[in-house]
């Protein structure tokens, strides 16, 4: 089962570094009302692969509507907003 489709094109970067502005929070679409924190993770470009996001989520890096996040199985619904070490996706339907 795939529950991801793409990345809005609507990430604004910075002209001059190329850097989202982490307060404007990235909009990540996918296909089910809701997609697990990894996968998210990964979707998002945050890491490549399961065991990257397992060590950002284990470091108390990632919070789900606020609150640290610790299991990288948890079903994040749309909607969410998912804050990585400073920088915030928010989930959204596709």
């Amino acid at each position: 089962m795939n529950d991801v489709t793409d990345r809005l094109p609507d990430d604004h970067p910075d002209p001059a570094t190329g850097r989202v502005d982490p307060a404007v929070p990235q909009q990540v679409m996918i296909r089910d009302q809701a997609i697990k924190l990894g996968q998210l993770l990964k979707l998002a470009g945050f890491v490549e692969d399961g065991v990257m996001a397992r060590q950002l989520i284990e470091d108390g890096l990632v919070r789900v509507d606020g609150q640290v996040e610790r299991r990288r199985g948890r079903q994040v619904e749309l909607g969410s907003h998912v804050d990585v070490d400073g920088t915030v996706i928010r989930v959204m339907s596709g």
